[in-house]
């Protein structure tokens, strides 16, 4: 954990490292009752869920992040946790995994994480985002939300995927983009960053 963070250029504080292995524990015994995550083996979760959420930080713009399917809290907790300056509304419509959600903000005191269950196509908070990032939901349903007024001017949207979008035409938005090659440490395979900007 400290060398990879090390090697993505990022320092987390003793009581943020703490944080993250806590969160991490956390998942590890839920998954056992509830299957939040293929992922089982707690050495490929720190690759795969915390290494791979934390090489997104230097993208984010802004102070108001909202993460659109986040699951078990992937990348919104993460960033949550190692960004206390930013406020991360973490967004799914899965029962289960937003109450798991709700339970890790409480056990890890995160005052600046926000769970909320709803879906996207219906999700109005009444206030706009600096950057919105996904992980997990299809580029088509992200992108749709340029149209709900939830990204912020100026406001980044971003898309993790784990091939360069050239592989998959549906992948490619429209309008400019910028894709990012993020180097993941210890992480076998590519990862890509689609960051599309809200000027």
């Amino acid at each position: 954990m400290q060398a990879g963070c090390a090697a993505l250029g990022i320092a987390p504080t003793a009581a943020q490292h703490d944080q993250l292995i806590d969160y991490l524990q956390l998942l590890l015994r839920w998954n056992r009752a509830y299957n939040l995550t293929a992922v089982r083996d707690p050495d490929e979760m720190v690759v795969r869920h915390l290494l791979d959420s934390l090489a997104v930080l230097p993208h984010l713009l802004g102070e108001r992040v909202l993460d659109l399917g986040t699951g078990p809290g992937l990348p919104g907790l993460v960033l949550a946790i190692v960004a206390p300056e930013c406020r991360v509304r973490l967004l799914d419509s899965n029962g289960k995994k937003v109450r798991f959600v709700r339970q890790a903000v409480l056990e890890l005191g995160l005052a600046n994480a926000e769970p909320v269950q709803a879906r996207i196509e219906t999700y109005r908070p009444g206030e706009k985002f600096s950057t919105i990032v996904s992980r997990a939901v299809a580029a088509t349903d992200v992108l749709r939300v340029r149209e709900t007024g939830l990204l912020d001017t100026p406001g980044r949207l971003l898309l993790m995927r784990a091939h360069h979008p050239e592989v998959d035409a549906a992948e490619l938005p429209t309008e400019p983009f910028t894709v990012h090659r993020l180097q993941v440490p210890f992480l076998d395979g590519p990862r890509h960053l689609i960051a599309i900007e809200n000027d």
